[in-house]
């Protein structure tokens, strides 16, 4: 087995499942297991990793492998560590198998390939006398549900030099200093593109709307205001918005903007007319719309056709503008990562995407980012989720290349 596969198969068995916003506890939840096996694989070779609290029990990964040659191009690489839940699957979550060429597994699509290819690309370069580029290495956390991770690293590179109430931050800090007082030319964000290159993709403004009632017993139902009731008539609202949304004209490539009720939640027994029901939406963005200003307009949507409910708009625990190939440095990071992938034997192609990665919080930060990675995002967050072991190999041979060394 190459090593590249035996570090996949190692993080598909470490569950790393994200909660969603849910309180929910047990061994399966959150990235510590994925966290620790970074750290000790990463110390291994002498990059002496730091931990970032982002928040309790989920720490963000940071470890640095330095150039040998003066004023050489500083890479981030960023690859997260949580997966989506395992409900539905139709194979064993956490033991990976492989078969006909892929391995199969929660998150190994999404992104624990990307993940594999990245680590075993870092010790690979940690070995060379020569490398062109220094290469700054994150493991993120929370990237399916918020991209928390993406924005505590963020944070890190702000001038201002006040001390961080997050344990680890001030131990980061001082490493980047060593490596990025010229600021980063590429950021390379894994995901599953089929080893394309995705240059821009959409945003999203994501939150909850409490619609709310009166209970009472259900042998008295007048004397209650069901919140089912206007929580459907709300559920109807955003449904027709969403049809005039899939109307309007655009001429972005990434396609027009679209919204989606992803969960709705309410009532506590069949005997009881309920009080509250919570919807959760989803409002993609075309890249540069106004994450704000789209979700304003979803407001006096249902505000002007629902005006006697109670309906109260929780804050946006997801508002991202998106990427978008126009950013600062942008091109020529793109052309960075397209040599890499010819340099190896491959035609490059660019496209873009309806997705939403941990890229749109760099892009916001003012980094040049490419989405980039194994896999197919047909095969993320599927019942019998897969990647292609060729792929995951080819990606990390691309990711030496672009330090400047085949190996």
């Amino acid at each position: 087995m190459l090593d590249t596969t035996r570090i996949l198969a190692d993080l598909v068995r470490l569950p790393s499942v994200n909660p969603m916003g849910r309180i929910v506890t047990g061994p399966d939840y959150l990235e510590g297991r994925v966290t620790d096996y970074l750290l000790g694989r990463l110390s291994k070779i002498g990059l002496n990793p730091v931990r970032q609290t982002v928040s309790p029990g989920r720490d963000n990964i940071i470890a640095i492998l330095p150039a040998t040659i003066p004023d050489a191009p500083v890479f981030l690489w960023d690859a997260h560590q949580d997966t989506v839940p395992v409900g539905g699957m139709t194979i064993k979550p956490f033991v990976p198998v492989i078969e006909k060429g892929h391995l199969y597994g929660r998150g190994s699509c999404d992104v624990k390939g990307g993940m594999a290819a990245m680590v075993s690309a870092l010790e690979q370069l940690s070995v060379l006398e020569t490398r062109h580029a220094s290469v700054v290495f994150v493991a993120s956390v929370n990237e399916e549900f918020g991209f928390s991770g993406a924005k505590a690293f963020t944070n890190l590179l702000r001038s201002d030099d006040s001390e961080s109430s997050n344990e680890g931050d001030d131990t980061a800090k001082e490493l980047l200093q060593k490596v990025v007082a010229v600021g980063f030319h590429l950021v390379v964000v894994a995901e599953p593109t089929n080893l394309r290159l995705v240059t821009q993709h959409k945003g999203a403004v994501r939150w909850r709307i409490k619609v709310c009632g009166r209970s009472c017993h259900s042998s008295y139902p007048e004397k209650g205001v069901n919140a089912i009731y206007s929580a459907s008539r709300v559920a109807l609202l955003l449904e027709s918005l969403a049809s005039d949304l899939s109307l309007r004209e655009t001429s972005h490539p990434c396609g027009g903007p679209t919204l989606s009720v992803g969960t709705i939640h309410g009532g506590v027994g069949v005997n009881l007319v309920p009080d509250s029901v919570v919807l959760e939406v989803d409002r993609r963005l075309v890249p540069g719309e106004d994450p704000l200003a789209a979700r304003r307009e979803v407001m006096n949507y249902i505000s002007e056709n629902c005006p006697v409910d109670i309906i109260e708009h929780e804050k946006p625990f997801l508002a991202s503008a998106g990427l978008s190939s126009e950013g600062v440095g942008s091109a020529e990071a793109a052309a960075r990562l397209r040599k890499a992938v010819t340099d190896t034997g491959m035609k490059a192609v660019e496209e873009v995407a309806r997705y939403g990665t941990n890229a749109c919080v760099y892009a916001e930060a003012g980094l040049p980012c490419v989405v980039f990675g194994p896999g197919s995002i047909a095969q993320a967050h599927t019942a019998d989720e897969w990647v292609n072991l060729g792929e995951v190999e080819k990606a990390a041979e691309i990711l030496r290349t672009l330090v400047g060394c085949t190996g």
